[in-house]
């Protein structure tokens, strides 16, 4: 790999590669497979092949991620608002490079109104109402937006329950308040088939063509269909999979489009996209390149004229990853979502208050969320140069990656009759569900880890309460978060349990495992009540432990040949039913232990056994 020239103080050039070997990637395999044989027994050293195998890991999905990424020579990046516009749809305003998008849900239309002016007096560009039996009711559509100045701030509707209603009351709006249909921006947000995804329900195309008709004919810059993939990201879907089915979908509506009578062209500009931002930045960039890509050589097939193909994406930093243990922890996972969909060229974004998984969001909540984006684009310039990480070696590849695996899926879907017809026999779900379940299995390991909640919990946390949002009963795709299942051991462990905790030997023997031990307990609320048998069991009066369920020894394994073999002898002599040990079972052998905790366990699975042993003895019937 060659160093590039820089200029020198004098306006000479510092040649910074001079005297260095030009190494590629076979040099480096060699040197990361003895960094990492240092650390393995002779028998078992790697080659390089093998340290390189060693060092790929995968993302949710299936994707691969390599070690190291190297540039591909002569590769063509293109230029933003060209085929295949992977870098963006064109150059964005420095003064305002992407829509601030603000999301309200109250079903109070007073409260609703009054947070839908701060949030526009306050920094947000845009208003996005959730409409329906789980938002704010059609009747209420103009109430909440009385105050908009529609010339400055575009108005999207979504909904569930009531698509054709919702935008049949944004319409009725824009009319009774005599808005310019020049400079009126927003979308009608009619998706039948994300609907019929989310209830379970079949799809109804045929307000399509009319909703089109409408913006085509007066409202012009208004975009009536929105593809929101959100309903299977929810549901477990990765990355490419999230892609394909917003490409199937989107063409299943330009083909009824078109069966309608409006040509493709007219159907690409009057289609948005709606997809999810996460705290993986790169895995976020790539999507949104990836999607753009795709999307351009659909409309190229299609015959779509270039300057049409480009995607419009609305981002929205992702409600599966928000949790209610530690949920100020929320507010960076949005920020690094929200720079990735920014620097992704996301035309708009949406920042999710951090309690919006507790419930409706305070004013507090939503100025947070409306400060990132104004950080991130008028102080950090996110958005000064387009498509900020085009050419990295990493983001290029992992573009493709996402692209082909999102291509080959979108034809498979699209051979086998579309998205309508795959979610009525369950091939959707059955993909998603599979996705779901190898990512289930990461969480419960902390392969992926949830900081706050799986990782680093909050000791002693006391739980935001805030009101509770409406809900709709939804019969199709499962929506749920990444941090349920850990939520639902703490409320399941109450506040009162404790688990003594022994650590055997010196203070710097056993440390670290006792801190190891502290924050597995904590994930489930468990409090750890500490012992320190800095010379072992001889001589403690372990008697308050007397008929414990559960004991948990911490130590080194220099702790464990000291005191090990007596101290599990001590706690059956007092006797605890279940003896834990902190680190691998073989560095107490020759003692009882019955279990252990180390890294790279089911987290999920050892502390539902725990709940279950102190249950018994530390929550009588009728405590709970």
């Amino acid at each position: 790999m060659t160093l590039p020239d820089s200029p020198s103080a004098d306006g000479g050039t510092m040649r910074l590669a001079e005297g260095f070997p030009q190494l590629g990637d076979e040099d480096w395999a060699a040197m990361a497979a003895k960094v990492l044989n240092r650390s393995r027994p002779e028998d078992d050293h790697l080659d390089p092949a093998g340290a390189v195998a060693a060092l790929t890991s995968e993302l949710p999905g299936g994707l691969e991620v390599e070690p190291i990424y190297w540039p591909e020579p002569g590769r063509a990046l293109g230029l933003p608002g060209a085929m295949p516009f992977t870098r963006g749809r064109g150059p964005r305003d420095p003064e305002q490079p992407w829509d601030v998008r603000a999301l309200h849900e109250d079903p109070d239309a007073a409260r609703t109104r009054a947070a839908v002016l701060q949030d526009l007096e306050q920094g947000a560009t845009s208003v996005w109402l959730h409409v329906g039996e789980d938002g704010i009711a059609t009747e209420d559509v103009a109430t909440v937006l009385q105050d908009v100045m529609v010339d400055l701030a575009s108005v999207t509707v979504s909904s569930l329950t009531d698509q054709t209603g919702a935008a049949a009351a944004l319409l009725a709006f824009w009319e009774t308040k005599g808005a310019d249909p020049a400079t009126v921006r927003g979308s009608l947000g009619h998706d039948p088939i994300g609907a019929a995804a989310a209830l379970g329900t079949a799809p109804d195309l045929a307000p399509l063509a009319d909703a089109v008709r409408s913006c085509t004919e007066r409202w012009t810059g208004v975009r009536a269909v929105t593809v929101d993939t959100r309903v299977h990201h929810d549901a477990g879907a990765g990355d490419a999979d999230e892609i394909a089915l917003a490409l199937a979908t989107a063409l299943e509506y330009v083909r009824r489009l078109h069966a309608d009578g409006i040509e493709p062209a007219e159907a690409f500009r009057r289609i948005d996209f709606r997809v999810a931002a996460t705290a993986d930045q790169f895995a976020t960039i790539a999507k949104l390149r990836a999607l753009r890509r795709t999307w351009a050589r659909v409309g190229e097939v299609l015959e779509v004229p270039e300057a049409d193909r480009g995607a419009w994406v609305h981002a929205v930093t992702s409600w599966r990853m928000q949790t209610r243990t530690d949920p100020w922890v929320n507010i960076l996972r949005d920020t690094i979502a929200c720079f990735g969909a920014a620097a992704g060229g996301a035309e708009a974004i949406t920042v999710l208050p951090h309690d919006v998984a507790v419930g409706l969001p305070t004013p507090f909540a939503r100025r947070i969320a409306r400060n990132t984006q104004t950080l991130l684009s008028a102080e950090s310039h996110v958005a000064a140069v387009a498509d900020p990480a085009g050419g990295s070696a990493y983001v290029e590849s992992l573009t493709d990656e996402i692209a082909r695996a999102a291509w080959q899926w979108f034809g498979e879907l699209d051979g086998a009759g579309g998205t309508a017809v795959a979610l009525a026999d369950g091939r959707i779900a059955d993909r998603l569900a599979a996705t779901r379940a190898r990512r289930d299995a990461a969480l419960a390991t902390r392969e992926l880890p949830l900081t706050g909640t799986s990782t680093f919990p909050l000791a002693g946390e006391t739980l935001l309460e805030r009101e509770p949002r409406a809900e709709v009963t939804r019969d199709g795709l499962p929506r749920r978060r990444d941090s349920e299942a850990f939520e639902a051991l703490r409320e399941r462990a109450g506040s009162d349990l404790t688990v003594p905790v022994l650590g055997l030997g010196a203070v710097k023997e056993h440390t670290a495992r006792v801190s190891f031990v502290g924050n597995l307990l904590g994930v489930a609320g468990i409090h750890p009540e500490l012992h320190e048998l800095l010379d072992g069991p001889e001589g403690v009066d372990l008697s308050g432990l007397e008929g414990a369920p559960v004991a948990i020894i911490a130590s080194s394994p220099k702790g464990y040949a000291a005191h090990a073999e007596a101290t599990v002898a001590a706690l059956r002599a007092a006797g605890v039913q279940h003896v834990v040990i902190a680190g691998a079972p073989t560095e107490a052998e020759g003692t009882s232990v019955d279990d252990s905790a180390q890294a790279g366990m089911d987290v999920l699975a050892f502390l539902e056994d725990l709940i279950d042993r102190l249950g018994t003895r530390q929550q009588p019937a009728g405590a709970r």
